[in-house]
């Protein structure tokens, strides 16, 4: 049988390399298409590769523990060319003649595919660093001016403008300098440094993209003590996020352009209710994501929710559950914090953050007292080309009345 490359695929929009953490497979052995044969470690989360077509494993060429960027060839496997076909792993002769042959690999195919000028030598195999150029991601660079000659050697350095945000300029209007850059670096050297992970990087590169922005905080104080106790009297007993995911979802829902993006001179709705929330993992957040939430019960959320926050924990956030959220949910509160200034993804518009709850006084007109009441702030963070602060109000109004009768959650 013909015997066609495995490569790394692309395993997300912004996933340049991943690193072999667990070969499943073993020269000789029969695996079926999209059959898990590498388990792989990206910059985001553990991930599978599968098997492109039915066939036999002829050859593993991938070491574990080694990062090989998108389309790298990972192994060999011998198929029929049926199964190629279907795959995509053979280009089918065309009328004019101008194709390939029946039965010889294509030089690209569909998800493995691979421009002859990005072949890589993989006797080299490429190290776990941020790709700068030419691949992703690409980190953003501010405003500052910098020379052209600054902007090589930093890029042959991996770095970006706002690695040298600490740094002051001896140049005209305070601008950096190469010798000031030079100087910056080679004193570095005599400080105690360890490498960051693949994972910090990937969220101090979002923090970056996302501060390209105008963002803008409010906050609102919001009594959770009807949440707290319709709480108590469930039987599977839904956290603090689940509600005010879901009240945010019906606010979102009567008024979609608060959760828009501004694209030229148009604000862009969503069409879908998709809300993220954040979950703490090995050095850093990853945001797994709740499908039309405004559609679903408190109820229809929690078993899912729960299987989230395990997998993100775990690093194995399922594809259905990446990415495509219109707006996140953080959950500071168990971490003592009472006021805080989340910031948005690069994608979103919105992040509503949840602060530790303490009991405060507040007026009872009824009673015509203060009585005490468990309160929690509510931080929404935005984008403030799109809300402007009493937009921004008024929807944390609307979550807060929303809390105030769980029971319609």
């Amino acid at each position: 049988m013909p015997r066609f490359p495995i490569k790394m695929p692309q395993l997300g929009e912004s996933i340049a390399e991943a690193t072999i953490r667990e070969i499943l497979i073993a020269p000789g052995d029969e695996v079926k298409a999209d059959q898990n044969i590498f388990e792989v470690e990206t910059d985001k989360a553990m991930m599978e590769v599968t098997s492109p077509c039915s066939g036999v494993i002829s050859e593993i060429t991938a070491v574990v523990g080694t990062s090989y960027p998108v389309g790298s060839q990972i192994g060999f496997i011998e198929a029929s060319e049926d199964e190629a076909t279907k795959a995509g792993l053979i280009r089918p002769a065309t009328d004019s003649g101008s194709g390939a042959p029946k039965g010889s690999p294509a030089e690209e195919n569909l998800h493995f595919a691979i421009a002859e000028k990005d072949l890589i030598d993989h006797a080299k195999p490429m190290s776990v660093k941020p790709t700068i150029e030419g691949g992703l991601p690409v980190p953003v660079r501010s405003s500052v001016y910098l020379s052209p000659r600054l902007r090589h050697r930093m890029e042959e350095l991996g770095l970006n403008s706002a690695d040298l945000a600490g740094l002051p300029g001896s140049g005209a209007g305070g601008r950096v300098t190469v010798e000031d850059f030079e100087k910056f670096i080679n004193a570095l050297e005599e400080n105690r440094m360890t490498d960051a992970s693949p994972m910090r990087i990937a969220v101090a590169d979002s923090m970056r993209r996302s501060w390209t922005r105008p963002l803008a905080s409010v906050t609102v104080p919001i009594i959770m003590d009807a949440v707290l106790e319709h709480r108590k009297r469930l039987t599977a007993k839904p956290g603090v996020t689940l509600y005010a995911m879901r009240a945010l979802a019906i606010a979102i829902s009567e008024n979609t352009a608060v959760a828009g993006r501004l694209i030229g001179t148009r604000i862009v709705h969503p069409n879908a209710i998709d809300i993220g929330f954040a979950v703490e993992a090995d050095d850093g957040v990853l945001v797994p994501v709740i499908r039309n939430v405004d559609q679903k019960t408190l109820s229809e959320m929690q078993q899912p929710y729960e299987d989230l926050v395990k997998l993100a924990r775990e690093r194995r956030i399922p594809t259905s559950a990446r990415g495509g959220g219109i707006a996140t949910i953080t959950n500071v509160g168990p971490f003592g914090i009472t006021a805080a200034s989340p910031i948005p993804l690069p994608e979103q518009n919105l992040v509503l953050g949840l602060m530790a709850g303490r009991k405060a006084p507040v007026w009872d007109e009824k009673k015509g007292e203060f009585v005490p009441r468990m309160e929690s702030k509510f931080v929404l963070s935005f984008d403030h080309r799109i809300l402007d602060g009493g937009a921004a109000g008024r929807l944390l109004q609307r979550i807060g009345d929303l809390l105030q009768k769980p029971e319609s959650l």
